[in-house]
């Protein structure tokens, strides 16, 4: 591919009847319950996710720090370290968790588009122009070029794209697609969206306006150190399902720069659809100038982790510890009180460096529900391959 088709994305709502494949994946897995970044400032990124996006607070959580080892044990943090939690409901599908650590010897910098462990998030919007406009109006959010359109012959040919800035140094792409892809035309794979809507509820009360024709999330982007491993590891361990894959030519200074890279070498990108709402996308670049190849920690700046709600966390984690390069961290655990009494959680440590978490909430309500409208995105009846 070339530069432009970096953005490929999002494929529409319409398509084939929906299908079911054969089990595979983490034993039961519904969905992406949430997608988790470290930020510098908790306040900074909730102002830009709620005010800027569109997005809707739904819970900030008391300071945790514990005084023995179990910020280490489970977190994979130093043991000293302390951390404020935020969630925000991003549209109608995308829980998006934020942490701010106070951490000894954490990393303060993000990681670059081009460093292993970089993530990105993409929103799906009708109009990228009208959008970046509106994002200007909101603050001090500067493309990092002129909007892109993929050319004829690549896999998402007619979507158009540009990367802006954040405040914690973080990308954030905003993507429109045409109603029918070349990529649904060469296998039975789709991408996730769009949504019809952004609000997550019918008044789109308790929510700040959304970025002119945005309708969900739609990806989640991070680098990666080895394509073919980190593609075997979604597809045969977590089971997702490849959508198709690119590469793309960086010695374009143009490109290079609307992906904040250094110009040079190659960009390689396979595109993945992960249960029934989410899409991800796994970008190398290898030889990239200067590149870091260690995965963020949980408390660095840029750190970041994949959460997947399922239905047993103790055979989720079990499944995940006999998998070649897995560390469960620590056993899971249960809150037993406070706003999300009743979370059954596990963080897992993996073999490419992503950090994987299973999660399950309880029946019923959680009891921050109690004092606010908002409501975290739930699984709900789904499951992984119903679409």
């Amino acid at each position: 591919m070339t530069a432009n088709a970096s953005a490929s994305g999002g494929a529409p709502a319409v398509g084939p009847p929906p299908r079911t494949a054969a089990p595979r994946g983490v034993p039961g897995a519904r969905r992406v319950d949430h997608l988790a970044l470290t930020v510098p400032d908790l306040d900074r990124a909730i102002d830009f996710t709620v005010r800027v996006l569109g997005g809707e607070l739904v819970y900030r959580l008391p300071p945790l720090a514990h005084d023995d080892d179990w910020m280490r044990t489970h977190l994979d943090v130093h043991p000293r370290a302390a951390a404020e939690i935020a969630l925000v409901r991003l549209g109608p599908t995308t829980n998006l968790e934020l942490f701010a650590y106070r951490s000894p010897g954490h990393r303060a910098v993000p990681p670059r588009p081009h460093d292993v462990g970089s993530v990105h998030l993409g929103l799906y919007v009708t109009d990228v122009d009208t959008a970046v406009s509106a994002l200007r109006d909101r603050g001090p959010w500067r493309p990092y070029g002129p909007v892109r359109t993929v050319p004829e012959g690549l896999p998402q040919a007619g979507s158009r794209w540009v990367r802006v800035t954040t405040p914690w140094g973080m990308p954030l792409e905003l993507r429109s697609v045409p109603a029918a892809p070349p990529s649904e035309r060469h296998g039975p794979a789709r991408r996730f969206g769009p949504c019809a809507r952004w609000h997550n509820r019918d008044d789109g009360s308790g929510t700040a306006d959304p970025l002119p024709g945005a309708r969900n999330v739609d990806h989640w982007a991070c680098t990666v150190a080895d394509l073919d491993e980190a593609q075997r590891f979604f597809t045969e361990v977590l089971g997702a399902e490849l959508v198709h894959r690119t590469t793309a030519d960086l010695t374009d200074p143009g490109l290079a720069a609307a992906l904040g890279v250094p110009q040079g070498g190659t960009l390689h990108r396979a595109a993945l659809r992960m249960g029934p709402t989410d899409n991800v996308e796994l970008n190398c670049f290898p030889g990239s100038p200067g590149a870091r190849r260690h995965w963020p920690r949980n408390s660095d700046v840029g750190g970041n982790h994949l959460a997947l709600y399922v239905d047993d966390v103790d055979a989720a984690a079990a499944y995940l510890a006999a998998q070649p390069g897995c560390t469960v961290l620590g056993a899971p655990e249960t809150i037993p009180d406070g706003p999300l009494a009743g979370d059954r959680w596990v963080y897992v440590r993996t073999g490419i460096g992503l950090y994987v978490e299973v999660v399950r909430m309880p029946d019923g309500s959680l009891p921050y529900e109690r004092g606010t409208a908002a409501r975290r995105r739930a699984a709900g009846g789904e499951r992984w391959w119903e679409r």
